[in-house]
């Protein structure tokens, strides 16, 4: 393997990546949130950054209400606990109804839709969908991560130490295991993040945290949307 066909294996993977709309959109939400929190909620440039790639990722997100929905109508793996079924289904409905009110507020932002008072309530109820599903995706990673912890137990009782590392069920739950820890760190910061646009806290979570909190989660985003690398054999 050439570096010439290394190079052109990374550049496809990057190409890969940005045909995604959903990398695409949270790279912006990543500028989006650097600039609140260079900002700090003051006028200037970096705030005008703020409103106009908040304002710009609305259309990547236009109809994207189908897909949550599609979960919320579709059924679980069997094996699902009751409460984890509730819990997902509610996250799937709170971020569905966000995503659809979002639409209505890209409307009256774009000035199409005249109503202000209606799409600033529109907006804060829109939010406060987002910042339930948070609770309901932390809720729901804490429980998985106890199911993944109970049964990677088991099969340490099963394997001896030298064997696990080898066995490629053990190796995916504990795969597995890594992802879910990273998405609950990341919904845990997202309902922080939540709270602060809804400014239920703006002593405690200012405009400079909020923004320090969404570009985190931003590049977590980015992070969890990235390709496999390929494996490439050494002659």
């Amino acid at each position: 393997m050439t570096t010439l066909d290394l190079s052109r294996a990374e550049l496809a993977l990057i190409v890969l990546y940005l045909n995604k709309a959903e990398a695409r959109d949270k790279i912006c939400r990543a500028i989006q949130y650097g600039s609140k929190f260079l900002s700090g909620g003051q006028p200037g440039t970096a705030q005008t950054v703020d409103k106009n790639t908040s304002l710009a990722r609305k259309v990547f997100r236009l109809f994207k209400f189908v897909n949550d929905f599609h979960g919320l109508i579709s059924p679980v793996p069997k094996g699902t606990p009751l409460p984890l079924v509730l819990l997902g289904k509610s996250k799937n409905a709170l971020v569905s109804t966000f995503l659809f009110l979002d639409q209505i507020v890209w409307l009256g932002r774009s000035g199409i839709y005249k109503n202000k008072e209606r799409v600033e309530l529109l907006g804060r109820i829109s939010l406060f969908c987002w910042l339930g599903s948070s609770v309901c995706t932390t809720a729901v990673e804490i429980g998985e991560l106890g199911r993944l912890s109970s049964s990677m137990k088991k099969m340490e009782k099963e394997l001896k130490d030298d064997e696990k590392h080898h066995d490629e069920l053990y190796r995916a739950k504990l795969q597995k295991s890594k992802d879910r820890t990273l998405a609950l760190i990341k919904s845990s910061m997202d309902f922080v993040v939540a709270i602060g646009l809804l400014q239920l806290a703006p002593k405690t979570i200012t405009p400079r945290v909020t923004g320090a909190l969404g570009f985190t989660t931003s590049l977590i985003s980015c992070y969890q949307l990235l390709p496999s690398r390929p494996k490439f054999k050494t002659p």
